[in-house]
This record gives structure tokens, C-alpha cells and sequence, in this order.
């Protein structure tokens, strides 16, 4: 493949930039272009793959920052119309395109329906993933042996053993990285957390979890479960990916696959990404994990049925230190089914409960406790997609780091192993990854379906 002059120079901008640069967004007067913005031939050019739900968020919060050029779009799927869930509209990467095109006032957007035309063809520094979840890991192995910078989307992996395998090779390769788990850039988030690791609440006495249950039908189109042929415009096979193969259903696309086992592992991964990792992060647990799993009990439809995953859930996870942190669904909470979020459990009745939108400070003068300058601070960040940018400028860290969301995810997956095998109890080794149970190790990862394996 022959060399692009141009990436070259843009290449070596950004890696002096990240030597010699001490804050994130100051960028050296040379190479600022009109009005302060950075020359084109400095800008970092991302490429989005996927374009639907997720990317009408992250799109925008990327081309609102005049350090990023949005030049591409690669998704197997053409237009797909909106069948009426309420935060979607038309997925694909022609109206990908049109958001871009709109933005930047040209049609220069390029698009692609193979994401590995489009890398090996585009002159890109950064991918932001927004695909599946069965498509995570090869993406993120693939961009990051490219060299490329990757803003991924969580669930991080599908398995345990893809989130070991994509940490590994992120940092093999040297590049930033942002998981999609926007709420460590939340002031709320971060202020619980910091409250408890500054020891407002006294000891610690346990961590409950509220996460989502249920299957939605997002899509509008769960009564269709009978294999029919793939519109014109979906190229389905690629869309299955490293999945296992199955006939077309449009009960599963758009959104929908979210409650199949074979593209994702249902709310307790899809929603346990977010709260579950805040949990992680605010008891200090980011490099590692529990060392057990008891009662994990939930209703589990059929593995044959459509919608596979648990509706229903709870368990309960045990740290080296003895913490122990209950996550549950709504549906079993004493909060009530509408109340998702975290809720540390301190000393002498003292609790912070924070979901999106709010934080609750039990007694309310706890809020008062300002945390100091001189006690832990965690990382600040306002904007999760800028912070990327920074990132990738800087060389330095994001607010979402790749191994701390393959150790809150990898809760799930095994809370999901448990939920599918009937095992209740869990014996885990955080820093070997691997349990006690042969039954569960054989499940911490799955076949690549060829020939979309890495």
C-alpha cells in the first residue's frame, strides 16, 4: 500500500504534538488554520463505522470540535427507515452522510459498506466504532494493528476473552483509546465517586446496583420472527459478521439484537456497561474484579427463542477486600421499576444514590463536604467525545480506559454465564481470569464465525 504524504505529515504532527504539547487542546500556532481552527493537513480525520442510535450522539459530538474531520462512513446497511423507537431515526450510512455533508456544508462524505475498505482506502488517524457488539473486538483489533486511534462503543466485548484480547492489543499498539461509557464524563457520576473514595460515607457496607430488565421492542418489529429475505440495501452477511450464522428476521434488526445471545448479552451487559462501571470505578476496582458470584438467579427465556436474554436478574459479587456489591433489575429493586442508578451504603444510615440526571445525598448535608484539592480527585472530563480528541493529541489517558471497561464488562458476562448454565455461585481469580468451574471457563469465549475471525 503506498504512503499518503499527507497522513505522513499529519502522523508526525500528532505524535510530536503528543511529546511535546503539556495541555491536551493547545495545538502550536503553525499549525492553526482560519479563525484558530487546525489546518486541514492537522486535523484528525475519524472515520464513523456504524452509523444508527449511538452515532446521532457521538457523530455530532466529534464534528463539533474543530480539531476532527468526519471524512468517512462504512456500515452493511444502506438506509434503514425508523419503524418508530423514539431516540432512533434512519440508520445507514446514507443518512450518515447527510448528517455529515449538512454539517460540514459540502458532500465530501465518503461511504463504504465494508469498514476495512474504508481504512485501507481513507486517509483516517481514529475510528469511532458504533457497530453491534458481536462486531466490537474484530474492529478494535483490526483499527488498532492499522495504527489507528479507536473511540469504541460499550459494551466493550461479547466475551470475557475479547475484552482481554482488545485491552492487549490496544496496548500493544500504542494508540488511544475512549470506551463509550459517556457517564465517567458526568459531574454526578464523578462527584459520587469521589465521595466515596474519600471516605464521606465511613466504611463502605455494600453497593446496589439498578439496572434495566425486559425486552423493549425498539424496533417496532418483534411480531416478525419468521426468517424472511434481506431488503435490498443490507448486505446481511456482513452484518452477521463473526456471529453465528442465521436466516434474516427482522425481529433482530434494527436495535433489537440487543436481547439475543449471539449479538449481545442483554441489560445486564447493554445497561450493566454504565452502572455497573461507575460502581468499579468508585470502589477503586479498574484493574481488576470480584473474586465471587453468588446467588445469580433471573428468568431466562428459551436459548432457541428470538429474545434470548434474561428479562429479569440478580446476583451479588464479592471484592478481595471483602466489599460486596448487589446488582439486580428494576423489577426486583425496593426503589421501583423507573428508579436505574447506584447506591452506596455507608456507615451509620449515610448513602449516596446518583443515576442520570441526579445524585441524592442521604443526610442531605453530606453534599456540603466539599472534596479538597488535596484529596482523590478522579478524572475530569465534560465531554466524552473531546476528551478522546485530547487524547489522542496528548497521547496521555481518556476518562474511559479500555481495561477498566473490560473488567466492569466482564461482570456481566459472567453473571450471564451463571444466568444460562443454572450455576449460582462463581469462584473467580480477577488477576488470572479464570474460575474454579470448568463449566464456566468454557464459556469465557466464543468461535469467530469465518471468515470474520482475527
Amino acid at each position: 500500500m503506498k504512503t499518503n504524504p499527507q497522513k505522513t505529515t499529519r502522523r508526525r504532527f500528532l505524535a510530536t504534538a503528543a511529546a511535546a504539547v503539556s495541555a491536551p487542546t493547545i495545538i502550536p500556532a503553525s499549525a492553526l488554520g482560519r479563525n484558530g481552527r487546525p489546518a486541514p493537513s492537522e486535523r484528525i480525520n475519524i472515520g464513523a463505522i456504524g452509523f444508527g442510535t449511538i452515532a446521532y450522539v457521538t457523530v455530532p459530538g466529534f464534528m463539533q470540535d474543530e480539531r476532527v474531520q468526519l471524512t468517512a462512513i462504512a456500515d452493511p446497511v444502506k438506509d434503514m427507515p425508523n419503524y418508530g423507537y423514539r431516540a432512533e431515526k434512519r440508520g445507514g450510512r446514507l443518512p450518515g452522510k447527510e448528517v455529515v455533508d449538512k454539517h460540514y456544508g459540502n458532500s465530501d462524505c465518503k461511504t463504504y459498506v465494508d469498514f476495512r475498505e474504508m481504512i485501507e482506502k481513507e486517509d483516517l488517524d481514529a475510528i469511532n466504532v458504533s457497530s453491534p457488539d458481536h462486531w466490537h473486538a474484530y474492529m478494535a483489533i483490526y483499527g488498532a494493528r492499522k495504527g489507528l486511534h479507536i473511540y469504541g462503543q460499550k459494551p466493550l466485548a461479547l466475551t470475557v476473552d475479547e475484552g482481554r484480547r482488545m485491552s492487549d492489543e490496544i496496548a500493544k499498539a500504542g494508540v488511544t483509546w475512549q470506551t463509550g461509557s459517556q457517564q465517567r464524563s458526568d459531574i454526578y457520576f464523578r462527584m459520587a465517586c469521589e465521595f466515596v473514595r474519600n471516605g464521606r460515607l465511613g466504611k463502605l457496607e455494600g453497593v446496589d446496583v439498578f439496572l434495566p430488565g425486559g425486552h423493549k421492542n425498539w424496533s417496532n418489529l418483534a411480531d416478525r420472527q419468521s426468517p424472511e429475505e434481506a431488503p435490498d440495501g443490507i448486505l446481511y452477511d456482513l452484518w452477521e459478521g463473526p456471529a453465528r450464522h442465521r436466516p434474516y428476521i427482522p425481529a433482530l434488526l434494527p436495535l433489537n439484537w440487543r436481547h439475543n445471545y449471539d449479538y449481545s448479552g442483554g441489560m445486564v451487559t447493554d445497561f450493566g456497561a454504565h452502572h455497573v462501571d461507575i460502581a468499579q470505578w468508585a470502589l477503586g476496582m479498574d484493574e481488576t474484579g470480584p473474586v465471587k458470584f453468588e446467588g445469580i438467579t433471573g428468568d431466562v427465556p428459551d436459548v432457541n427463542a428470538i429474545y434470548n436474554t434474561a428479562t429479569s436478574f440478580e446476583f451479588t459479587t464479592e471484592y478481595a477486600n471483602g466489599t460486596r456489591m448487589h446488582v439486580m433489575s428494576t423489577d426486583r429493586s425496593p426503589r421501583g421499576e423507573k428508579d436505574q442508578g447506584i447506591l452506596f451504603k455507608g456507615e451509620n444510615g449515610k448513602s449516596i444514590f446518583v443515576k442520570r440526571g441526579s445524585i441524592e445525598f442521604n443526610p442531605r448535608e453530606l453534599a456540603r463536604e466539599k472534596i479538597q484539592d488535596n484529596e482523590i480527585r478522579l478524572y475530569s472530563s465534560n465531554s466524552h467525545e473531546s476528551d478522546f480528541v485530547d487524547g489522542v493529541y496528548s497521547g496521555g489517558a481518556t476518562a474511559a480506559p479500555i481495561e477498566a471497561a473490560h473488567r466492569s464488562i466482564s461482570i456481566g458476562h459472567l453473571a450471564n454465564i451463571g444466568l444460562r448454565t443454572g450455576i449460582k455461585d462463581i469462584q473467580w481469580d480477577p488477576a488470572k481470569e479464570i474460575s474454579t468451574n470448568d463449566e464456566v471457563n468454557a464459556m469465557l469465549a466464543r468461535p469467530m464465525r469465518e471468515p470474520y475471525s482475527i
